[in-house]
């Protein structure tokens, strides 16, 4: 035990010079009293991590740092700031967490940095060009937008079918189809709702999302997970990283399988990450192939998927929720569509122009659920400022979105639901400086103007067919619950088809 004591001293000793030692050779932002080892982990919400550190982005200024655990985290709160942070090379690395260098080891996209960050980047992003993933009209965005209206046109289908007679919880109809859309982009491959394996897929999509949020603090201190509580959220995670991997190579081989028996019959169209990353593989010898490697393209496919899902899927069940929650809003959105469209007809991407509403509307819940409450955080791969601050290689730095989106200083009474902030005085679409639901920066969100028109082809088409309410004598729960991303708490809508 003495000596035992005796390490834990030292420890503080040494973190305490090096503490002081940093302040007078280094301006650091201002932050909060912390305990040695641990930092300010304790004082933070497990449940309402966001709201914790919006309150320290409140108190301490918009450029504010933390120590959590091993990490040293600098708190961004100003948009401006954080456009200008981001924009740099030096801040668009991954923060030292066991999550990204210890369990990803910065394989795929979301955790890779450096060369390989670069080089996939540019892949996904050439991918997304030729998927369709455009601003303008043409051929590949119509390619594009018909593989995501079948989806829409199943969803409601199935929306009708099961909520004909009951109030339901969308969830699972929504991720079937919303999945299955992504699936069909990332792997080629699309699944019967009832597969066992695309069962297994979305279980674990929704409990890893949870479990990830609950070993937040492995991240910044990896020794926890020698303890049995941690130890098998670990596992969990690991052993679902695994077995994800297998069903990957398996759906690889059946590519493989399908390329050999139409050899010489043609050229195979290549529309889904994994055959375009394939057939990079197959460019290049094993000693040239650089970063196009199967443990690649696992961790790729996993992010692709898991990001392209997730982000997109909770903020429509959060558009749901909001719609049934505030229906004279609702009635605005379907009022505007009634008169610009005629009876029958699809909402499509054309219809942004005349539709300014629904996409308003789809923004404003963004802006007051922001899926991802804590941005996505990056790393500094080297000493940098921000602002007037010095702030040392190996920080984490968070963009804290819950706190601009929440803030007065940018938006009027900003915890009221009000879609008419993102209406400009000629009724057109607007786009406030201070709204950042797909961050900003070198390491934007590569699928944003995908998933603009995933939402607003899904939002609108179910206005469309949809009266979405609460049913009597239930009350709607708008707090959500917090792990990676912010998601809607279990709940039942009612969806009554609509009369025109």
């Amino acid at each position: 035990m003495n000596l035992i004591y005796a390490i834990l001293l030292l420890s503080f000793s040494v973190l305490v010079y090096v503490y002081h030692r940093n302040r007078k050779t280094c301006r650091l932002p201002p932050g909060p009293w912390q305990l040695p080892i641990v930092g300010y982990l304790p004082w933070i919400d497990a449940e309402k991590p966001h709201e914790t550190l919006t309150k320290l982005t409140r108190t301490y200024g918009p450029v504010c740092g933390i120590r959590m655990g091993s990490v040293y985290t600098v708190l961004l709160s100003d948009p401006k700031i954080i456009r200008q942070t981001f924009a740099k090379d030096t801040c668009a690395g991954r923060a030292p967490l066991y999550l990204t260098h210890g369990i990803m080891q910065g394989y795929g996209l979301v955790c890779a940095e450096g060369e390989r960050w670069k080089d996939q980047r540019k892949f996904v992003s050439n991918c997304l060009r030729n998927f369709g993933m455009v601003k303008h009209e043409g051929p590949r965005r119509e390619k594009m937008e018909k593989r995501i209206l079948d989806a829409v046109d199943e969803c409601i289908s199935m929306l009708r079918m099961r909520a004909a007679n009951e109030p339901i919880n969308p969830l699972d109809t929504l991720h079937h189809c919303m999945g299955n859309l992504i699936n069909s982009i990332v792997f080629g491959k699309m699944y019967n709702e009832d597969e066992q394996v695309w069962q297994w897929l979305r279980h674990l999509q929704e409990e890893g999302v949870k479990h990830i949020g609950v070993a937040g603090t492995i991240n910044f201190l990896p020794f926890l997970r020698f303890l049995p509580r941690f130890g098998r959220t670990i596992r969990y995670i690991v052993d679902g990283k695994e077995k994800t991997h297998q069903v990957y190579r398996g759906i690889l081989d059946e590519h493989r399988a399908r390329i050999e028996e139409m050899s010489g019959n043609g050229n195979i169209g290549i529309e889904s990450f994994l055959a375009a990353f394939d057939e990079e593989m197959r460019k290049t010898s094993a000693t040239e192939s650089g970063h196009f490697t199967e443990p690649q393209l696992y961790h790729l496919l996993a992010d692709l998927f898991g990001a392209g899902t997730d982000t997109t899927l909770t903020t429509l069940r959060w558009f749901l929720l909001f719609m049934a929650a505030y229906p004279t809003e609702q009635e605005k959105v379907q009022s505007e569509m009634d008169r610009c469209l005629k009876d029958g007809d699809h909402v499509t991407l054309n219809d942004r122009i005349v539709a300014p509403r629904l996409e308003a509307t789809v923004s404003e819940v963004q802006r007051l659920r922001s899926v991802t409450p804590l941005g996505i955080p990056h790393g500094t791969l080297e000493d940098t400022k921000i602002g007037d601050y010095d702030v040392p290689r190996g920080t984490m730095i968070v963009p804290v979105q819950w706190a601009v989106h929440t803030d007065p200083l940018y938006w009027q009474d900003p915890l009221e639901f009000r879609p008419d902030r993102f209406l400009a005085e000629d009724g057109s679409f607007f786009k406030p400086e201070s709204f950042l639901p797909f961050l900003t920066g070198k390491r934007v969100c590569v699928g944003e103007e995908l998933a603009r028109m995933i939402l607003f082809l899904f939002a609108g088409n179910i206005l469309r067919a949809f009266v979405v309410s609460v049913p009597p004598d239930e009350v709607v729960d708008l707090e959500g619950e917090c792990g990676i991303t912010l998601v809607p708490k279990p709940h039942r809508l009612t969806f009554t088809p609509r009369r025109r």
